[in-house]
């Protein structure tokens, strides 16, 4: 286990260096050392400081957000195609978000973070909603939760679209939310999110051993003791938050949530005690990498972060497709 995170732990450290280093401004090693150490020169100390930093920690914690969730819905579906948008978060707050969009709020703190804090709470209603049609008697087949989801998705989005037809003046900030990207930066942001991931992400390390349980079935499970019902509400609720945390602050940015978990899982197996945590890690490093990637493609303008996985997923998803297909997976 010490191998492969303090691996996870390199490549998270220089990500976060390059993320630093590379934008508009591009700051040499030996100046960015200089500042770290607190002996830079001034323009570059604020570049750093105050603008890069905070945004960096902050893509950093979505990705952290969502490959642990990924890995986390995997587990409890025992799918490798399953992310973390899959019973709803996404829909669910890309609705929340453009009907804040639809509302002229006023230049201050509650009006910056409008948009944000409605796609959180839109989200996980949306959630509740799922989770509450799909559960019979005294449990949740996890089919039931996957067919719940893809039809509250399914109605949110129409909602969302309908909003967008009549919202013109908002359009063009809604498909910028909407591909995925950091609207707010700041460290009011950045910890604004510290919380909610603290206690979800904790959740998901914890029940590791749980997920593991999980992966023999719910009935075999449950006769080696494991509580599932109150195993699964838990993994659902922690996920759920985490990933709503993240996408209320980034938008919707796809496929990290889907990659890291299974890149993991082939290279260090499927035990989730560790599968999870360098899940969280590996989620940081992919999603400042494609950050810093959407900061230079077309440098001086920027692309959403979200077209740069999508582009890089979206590949890796047919591959697994295809090798789950050929493993008699589906």
């Amino acid at each position: 286990m010490k191998r492969p995170l303090l691996l996870a732990l390199t490549l998270l450290t220089a990500t976060l260096l390059l993320s630093l280093a590379i934008g508009s401004v591009f700051i040499p090693p030996n100046e960015l050392w200089n500042i770290l150490r607190g002996a830079g020169e001034e323009t570059f100390t604020f570049i750093v400081w105050n603008i890069r930093l905070p945004r960096t920690v902050l893509i950093a914690l979505v990705g952290a957000a969502l490959a642990g969730s990924g890995a986390a819905y995997q587990g409890l579906f025992r799918n490798p195609l399953a992310d973390p948008y899959l019973i709803g978060v996404a829909s669910g707050a890309g609705l929340g978000a453009i009907a804040a969009m639809s509302v002229q709020w006023p230049y201050t703190t509650l009006g910056m973070f409008a948009v944000p804090l409605a796609a959180f709470l839109a989200s996980l209603l949306t959630v509740y909603i799922v989770y509450t049609i799909a559960h019979v008697g005294g449990s949740v087949p996890t089919t039931n939760l996957i067919l719940a989801g893809v039809a509250v998705s399914s109605f949110a989005t129409s909602l969302t679209s309908f909003l967008m037809l009549r919202s013109t003046g908002e359009v063009r900030r809604a498909i910028g939310w909407l591909l995925g990207g950091v609207s707010l930066v700041g460290w009011d942001a950045t910890l604004a999110l510290v919380p909610y991931l603290g206690i979800g992400l904790t959740a998901l390390v914890l029940n590791g051993y749980a997920l593991n349980l999980l992966q023999f079935g719910d009935e075999q499970a449950a006769q080696m003791g494991l509580n599932v019902r109150r195993a699964k509400f838990i993994i659902i609720v922690a996920a759920s938050l985490v990933t709503a945390a993240a996408v209320s602050f980034a938008g919707i940015i796809g496929f990290v949530g889907l990659v890291v978990p299974h890149i993991a899982r082939m290279w260090w197996g499927v035990d989730y005690r560790r599968l999870i945590p360098l899940s969280i890690f590996g989620g940081a490093s992919m999603l400042l990498l494609a950050d810093v990637l959407a900061r230079v493609v077309i440098a001086p303008q920027e692309l959403p972060v979200g077209i740069v996985t999508a582009l890089a997923g979206a590949p890796f998803f047919l591959w697994v497709l295809r090798r789950a297909k050929n493993q008699g997976l589906w």
